[in-house]
């Protein structure tokens, strides 16, 4: 199955569809990654990401066929690297024509680079009627090293817990999958003066860094399952704040030799400690940020939160505050 849970408007099959097919649009969600659970991996596996498909902000693309092949707007020169790859595994003519409308800003901690990756295989395979897993399409594009988070919220949306890495040389499997709850909302903070870390500062981070305490790992599993799994799934938004400010300070103060303290961005963090001062708990960074998040009970308060910061932090700062949805179902993909 390509994309089993992302959205068709195209049901027919076969040489019909392959025939038929002039033009692919693929929208796919941003995500939340709020931490990791075991990096120990004292029992077989290491990781364990737990994360949140966003409605905002999207990457959004049209691949068609075309006399050569030339890619276009935000993010271009990483969607053509994987336009080319795509080509030669599966010895494609080049005679494609991709648009990106738009792309979820780089390295910012919002799952960029595999969403965008993804989408860009989906449209080509669908363009050219092959048949390949979302999750091999992945691992050809050497996504999903760490974490399915985003391959996850390209299939499915919601809130997702995979299992970490094992031995197998393939992404790590999911192991629970939730709605968001429907009247929640995400507050994100962005700092656009700054990026998280990425490529070979990434890689070397997670060579250098002393090995995760064992207790602490053993202690954010049992945090995950006992207490921020169940209150998501009883929409108690206290408790899963609880849950989720026990793994984000314990992950982020592992990593703050190499971003710098708990959270990358000082800007951002002087925006959480107000979030905490003001009784909200369930929020943090996302992976390595720089962007923060605050989850809010319902869209009035969201948008209270979001003028009130707003007035503290005005634009030109360097601080932007945009409120999302959750986002539960897939990458949305239509045909023409």
């Amino acid at each position: 199955m390509l994309v089993a849970p992302a959205r068709s408007s195209n049901s027919q099959g076969g040489d019909h569809e392959r025939m038929a097919i002039d033009r692919v649009n693929v929208i796919v969600p941003a995500r939340l990654h709020l931490g990791f659970v075991d990096l120990h991996g004292g029992l077989g596996r290491r990781y364990g990401s737990l994360g949140i498909s966003l409605d905002t902000p999207q990457t959004r693309i049209s691949l068609r066929r075309s006399a050569a092949l030339s890619v276009n707007g935000p993010s271009a020169a990483r969607a053509r690297r994987c336009l080319e790859a795509l080509i030669e595994r599966f010895h494609l003519d080049s005679d494609m024509q991709l648009e990106i409308e738009a792309a979820i800003p780089e390295h910012v901690g919002l799952g960029s680079g595999t969403q965008l990756a993804l989408a860009t295989a989906v449209a080509c395979c669908r363009l050219h009627g092959i048949v390949v897993g979302t999750r091999e399409l992945a691992g050809m594009l050497e996504r999903g090293l760490r974490s399915s988070i985003g391959i996850a919220s390209f299939e499915h949306g919601g809130v997702i817990l995979d299992g970490g890495r094992g031995e197998a040389d393939e992404p790590p499997p999911v192991v629970a999958r939730l709605p968001f709850p429907d009247a929640w909302r995400v507050l994100l903070i962005f700092d656009e003066v700054r990026q998280g870390l990425h490529g070979a500062a990434e890689i070397d981070a997670f060579r250098d860094l002393p090995r995760f305490p064992q207790d602490t790992a053993a202690h954010l599993c049992r945090v995950m399952l006992m207490v921020t799994l169940p209150a998501l799934a009883e929409e108690d938004l206290d408790r899963f704040g609880a849950g989720l400010q026990e793994l984000q300070r314990a992950i982020g103060d592992y990593f703050a030799p190499v971003q710098g303290s708990r959270y990358s961005s000082p800007a951002v963090t002087e925006v959480l400690a107000w979030l905490e001062s003001e009784g909200i708990r369930a929020a943090g960074q996302t992976s390595w940020g720089p962007t923060g998040f605050a989850i809010l009970a319902s869209e009035r308060e969201a948008g209270q939160v979001q003028r009130e910061a707003g007035r503290r932090w005005p634009a030109g700062g360097g601080l932007r505050f945009v409120v999302s949805r959750g986002r539960n179902h897939g990458g949305d993909i239509t045909v023409e």
